[in-house]
């Protein structure tokens, strides 16, 4: 399976972390949680879901569990800031993944990191390696260390959550 310069740049921030080389490669698109968690047999709380927003120029990147929606008001309020979704180009331009790929590490402009409190709660996670293909294994504490994130609670529960109408659940 052929592997581009986003993979290389995923791999390559794992090396310069000293986090060993867990990325691997699948015939099966890993594009959502949902078919993550189907190709790798595991639960989709395992799943680090990377969803980017933007913040003026500034990418504001969120990493949460796969069952997990972002709430957008809560980020907006943590940080000061209005937040909007990302356009698939500029995404592409900021970070250097296209949507369906984007890693937690590798951005070719480092993004402003928020992680999600209740991914802690795994202890072993897995993260998309800079393609539709291409997952990483880690935990949540090294991937905390290796994007230097904040750690905030930044999600809901959908199906324990469904009268919240603040929230953009177009994840």
């Amino acid at each position: 399976m052929a592997k581009g310069k986003s993979v290389e740049r995923v791999r390559a921030a794992l090396a310069a972390a000293g986090h060993p080389d867990t990325i691997l490669a699948f015939a099966e698109p890993t594009r959502t949680a949902a078919e993550a968690a189907a190709v790798l047999g595991c639960d989709p709380a395992q799943i680090a879901k990377c969803i980017v927003f933007r913040a003026g120029d500034q990418a504001i990147l969120v990493i949460t569990m796969g069952a997990r929606l972002v709430d957008m008001a809560a980020v907006a309020g943590m940080l000061g800031q209005e937040l909007q979704r990302a356009h698939p180009d500029w995404l592409r331009e900021v970070t250097g993944f296209a949507a369906g790929g984007v890693a937690p590490i590798g951005h070719v402009s480092p993004p402003t990191t928020l992680l999600d409190e209740a991914l802690l709660r795994a202890e072993v996670i897995w993260a998309a390696a800079g393609s539709p293909r291409h997952m990483f294994r880690t935990t949540p504490s090294e991937l905390a260390a290796m994007t230097r994130a904040r750690i905030a609670r930044v999600s809901f529960d959908p199906a324990a959550d469904q009268a919240n109408t603040v929230r953009d659940t177009n994840q």
